[in-house]
């Protein structure tokens, strides 16, 4: 590589990062409010609160990503208009089109980070978060045991407990679910033990009965030996068993399709489109700085800030989102084939390539220091 291409990508790639850590703090910090107030409220630690805020920025980050590499070509491009760099380029004879090699470089290396945020370390701090999640709800669910008081940990359900002893064993349970319409459920039982299943924690109730009023105002009565009462989504929100679509890795979604349907549920092309949405987001974080830099070519030179190009290519890069979303959105809907979201990323680098044909047209000659 050159000394302009060493140049130029090394000004972009320090702007990337300060644009970069620009963009994630600020999201981050939107998104760590709620984060904190929710833990909080719970009675969680800082550091439970420190770790699930590790946990979300792989997802913080490749959302900036694509963003800060266009604002770092825009930048970069616009300075070197600025100080009249491109006009000594030019004079030297590197056409735009030469020109663009660093950038492509540039992007490329902001699409390969992308990437592995999106199929590798994304999947992976989300499958971690929803575990810990996990863990944090059921020990919030242990904690709303407590002896000698009535206790309502979710709409519907009431539980008093007479006593726990030492061991954590619990005696005189009584439990009331009301949270059918209609029919509302008593459970009464000499003693249970709080168990932390698979699946979240279970209340197992030892010689107890159970009464069941239904609608038409009938009283069942039913006594057991033991039995099992799930106590994890006591709330009428439930989540499902397995894992979110976006929790599995990619190599998973590409080598086990079947599997990841049966576990989520999800039809064989919503997997695919998902493979396909995390490739299309290296390819935005590829594509927007090349855009924003063809943008950027076009015009007359001049020591003055370029505000017309640094307009158009901000608009180009909202159209390009734009552009990516709807079809995108068209896709899951079906009325475009799932290889379409490839469509908008194709066509602006497309475009990139025909602006900076054109801004290489013979009669377009730059202007700079005269200008000045």
């Amino acid at each position: 590589m050159r000394t302009f291409d060493r140049y130029v990508l090394s000004q972009m790639l320090m702007l990337f990062g300060f644009f970069a850590l620009v963009l994630a703090g600020i999201y981050w910090i939107n998104r760590a409010v709620d984060l904190f107030e929710a833990l909080i409220s719970d009675g969680q630690s800082a550091l439970i609160f420190l770790e699930f805020s590790l946990l979300t920025l792989p997802t913080v980050i490749r959302l900036v990503l694509p963003v800060a590499a266009f604002a770092a070509a825009v930048y970069v491009t616009n300075r070197m208009r600025a100080e009249l760099e491109i006009t000594a380029i030019r004079a030297a004879g590197i056409s735009p089109l030469r020109g663009v090699r660093p950038v492509l470089v540039f992007g490329l290396c902001a699409g390969f980070l992308c990437l592995a945020l999106s199929h590798a370390l994304g999947p992976m701090a989300k499958t971690r978060l929803a575990e810990r999640s996990d863990q944090i709800a059921q020990d919030v669910t242990a904690g709303l045991l407590t002896e000698g008081r009535f206790l309502h940990p979710g709409d519907g359900i009431t539980v008093f407990i007479d006593e726990i002893d030492a061991d954590g064993d619990l005696t005189g349970i009584f439990l009331s679910d009301r949270r059918a319409p209609g029919s509302a459920t008593l459970y009464v039982a000499r003693r249970a033990d709080l168990v932390r299943g698979a699946k979240g924690p279970r209340l197992i109730m030892y010689d107890g009965m159970a009464q069941t009023l239904d609608r038409g105002g009938r009283l069942g009565t039913t006594r057991f030996e033991d039995f099992t009462y799930d106590i994890s989504n006591t709330d009428n929100e439930g989540g499902g068993d397995g894992r979110a679509l976006g929790d599995i890795p990619s190599h998973e979604l590409w080598a086990m399709p079947g599997a990841v349907a049966d576990e989520t549920g999800e039809r064989p092309r919503r997997i695919r489109l998902e493979l396909g949405e995390r490739t299309t987001q290296g390819a935005q974080a590829t594509v927007a700085p090349i855009l924003g830099y063809a943008v950027m070519m076009l015009g007359a030179f001049s020591r003055f800030a370029a505000w017309r190009q640094v307009l158009g290519a901000s608009v180009a890069l909202i159209l390009y989102d734009l552009a990516d979303n709807l079809v995108f959105d068209a896709a899951v809907s079906g009325d475009v084939p799932v290889a379409a979201i490839a469509a908008p990323s194709l066509g602006a680098f497309a475009l990139a390539l025909l602006l900076l044909t054109r801004s290489v047209r013979p009669g377009r000659q730059p202007q700079g220091g005269i200008a000045a």
